[in-house]
C-alpha cells in the first residue's frame, strides 16, 4: 500500500483486490478468492451485479450530487417509498445518511427529540459504530472504545441472552435478561428519562448471537409499557440477510425506528433511518441533516438492489443456502470441534469454537481462517473473545459455492486437530 495511507485500519488479510463478480474477488496477482465476508455484510447482491452497475452508470450521467436542503432528485422520494413498501408496517418515513454509524446516531437524535427524554439503553456485546456516541453504545470489544474517553453520557447497558455461553435454556436466558432490564429501569435510568432501547436483532460484531425466539417480543412489550421507543439496528441483519428483508419479520416485532446500511445498496455508501410518521413529525426541522444524505447514485443502487433481491428470489435463496450452510457446519462441528456452537439465521451463520474445557478458542479460529485464506476462501472472525468464525456471503451464493466452503473449512479444522 502507498506510504501516504494511514495504518489505523486493521487488516485481516494482506490481499489487494482488483475486481470482483458475484461471490468472487480477484487479487492483484490474478488469484481468485471465494468471498464469504461480503465486505462485512455489504455486497448483498454480490460484487458488481450488472443491474446495480447499470443503475449507477445511468444515474451518474444525470446527476451525481443533489444536496437535499438545496434541491432534490426524483430517486430520493422513490427510494423512501420502496423502503416503506417492504419495511414493517410501523415504519412510514425515512431519512438518509451515508453510513451505519451516522444512521444510528441520527436514530438517537430522533428518539430524544420525539420523546423529550435523554437516555438510551443498549445491550452487552452490541456494535453500533465508531463515532463518539456510537462508540459509547458499543460493547462488543473494548478496542473500539479504548483511548477515546470520556465518551458521551446517557448510555446504559443491559445483558443480552448469550445462552450458549451462559449454559442456560433459551427461556431462562430471556427471563434473566428481561429481569435485568427491568432492574436497570429501576436503578439507573428511570422510564421517564429513557428515550429508546437500541438493539441488534442478532448481534453482529458481538458474535452472531441469535436471541431466543421470545426475547425481542418481550423487549417490545416492555418498551410499550413505559413509552420507550424500540430502535432495531438492522445495519447488518437488514436487506435480506436473514431470509426476510428485515430480521424484525423473523421475530414478529414491529419497531418504532429501524436503521439500515451495509447491504442497502450492494456496496454504495448509503444508510437510512425509518420511523413511524408521528415520530418523524416531532423531529424539529433543520435540527439534523447532512451534505451527502440521499445521494443520487446511492439511491439508484438501493432501488436496483431491492429490484434484484425481489426479482431473483434472493430472500428464498438466503433461507435455503443458509440452511444448507448451517447443516454442513453442524456436521463439521460434530466431527472436528465437539462442544462448539453453530448458529445463525439465513446467510448470517457462525461457528463458535471452544476448547475441550469449553473456553473460547480464538487461537484455533485464527489458524483455521488463515488456512482457509491460503486455500482461496475469505472469512472473518467476530465475538468479544475472537473465537467465532462468521459466514456472511452475498445473497447470490450458489449451492456449489456453499459446498466448496464446507470442504475448505473441513480441511482447515481437520488440519488443526
Amino acid at each position: 500500500m502507498p506510504g501516504a495511507l494511514s495504518d489505523v485500519w486493521y487488516r485481516s488479510t494482506e490481499l489487494e483486490v482488483v475486481s470482483g463478480s458475484g461471490c468472487v474477488v480477484v487479487a492483484a496477482d490474478g488469484r481468485e478468492y471465494l468471498d464469504f465476508t461480503s465486505g462485512i455484510g455489504v455486497t448483498s447482491t454480490g460484487h458488481c451485479h450488472p443491474r446495480v452497475l447499470e443503475a449507477i452508470r445511468d444515474q451518474a450521467g444525470r446527476f451525481i450530487h443533489a444536496q437535499a436542503n438545496t434541491y432534490r432528485h426524483p430517486l430520493l422520494g422513490r427510494t423512501a417509498e420502496r423502503l416503506q413498501a417492504i419495511a414493517p408496517a410501523s415504519i412510514e418515513r425515512f431519512f438518509f445518511s451515508n453510513s451505519g454509524a451516522e444512521a444510528i446516531e441520527a436514530s438517537v437524535k430522533l428518539a430524544r427529540h420525539a420523546t423529550g427524554r435523554p437516555n438510551v439503553i443498549v445491550f452487552q456485546g452490541g456494535f453500533h459504530g465508531r463515532t463518539a456516541l456510537t462508540m459509547a453504545m458499543t460493547t462488543s470489544k473494548v478496542g473500539y472504545r479504548a483511548g477515546y474517553g470520556p465518551l458521551p453520557a446517557g448510555i446504559h447497558v443491559a445483558p443480552y441472552p448469550y445462552w450458549f455461553r451462559t449454559g442456560e435454556s433459551p427461556q431462562a436466558a430471556t427471563g434473566r435478561c428481561l429481569g435485568a432490564l427491568r432492574r436497570l429501569l429501576a436503578t439507573e435510568t428511570a422510564p421517564a428519562d429513557t428515550a429508546a432501547v437500541v438493539v441488534e436483532p442478532i448481534l453482529g460484531e458481538g458474535g452472531y448471537i441469535v436471541p431466543p425466539e421470545d426475547f425481542l417480543a418481550a423487549v417490545r412489550d416492555l418498551c410499550a409499557e413505559h413509552g420507550i421507543l424500540l430502535v432495531l439496528d438492522e445495519v447488518q441483519t437488514g436487506m435480506g440477510r436473514t431470509g426476510t428483508f428485515f430480521a424484525a419479520e423473523r421475530f414478529g416485532v414491529e419497531p418504532d425506528v429501524i436503521v439500515l446500511a451495509k447491504g442497502l445498496a450492494s456496496g454504495f455508501p448509503i444508510s437510512a433511518v425509518g420511523a413511524r410518521a408521528d415520530l418523524m413529525t416531532r423531529w424539529v426541522q433543520g435540527s439534523h441533516g447532512g451534505t451527502y444524505g440521499g445521494n443520487p447514485l446511492g439511491c439508484a443502487a438501493a432501488l436496483a438492489t431491492i429490484d434484484v433481491i425481489e426479482s431473483e428470489g434472493l430472500l428464498q435463496r438466503a433461507s435455503d443456502q443458509g440452511a444448507r450452510l448451517q447443516a454442513g457446519l453442524a456436521k463439521l462441528r460434530d466431527r472436528h470441534a465437539p462442544g462448539s456452537d453453530v448458529r445463525g439465521v439465513g446467510l448470517m451463520q457462525a461457528l463458535e469454537l471452544v476448547d475441550g474445557a469449553g473456553r473460547p478458542d480464538a487461537e484455533r479460529v485464527r489458524r483455521v481462517i488463515a488456512r482457509c485464506i491460503d486455500d482461496g476462501l475469505l472469512l472473518l472472525s467476530c465475538g468479544t473473545d475472537g473465537n467465532v468464525i462468521r459466514f456472511v456471503p452475498p445473497l447470490v451464493v450458489e449451492g456449489d459455492q456453499v459446498d466448496r466452503v464446507l470442504d475448505t473449512v473441513g480441511r482447515a479444522l481437520a488440519a488443526d486437530e
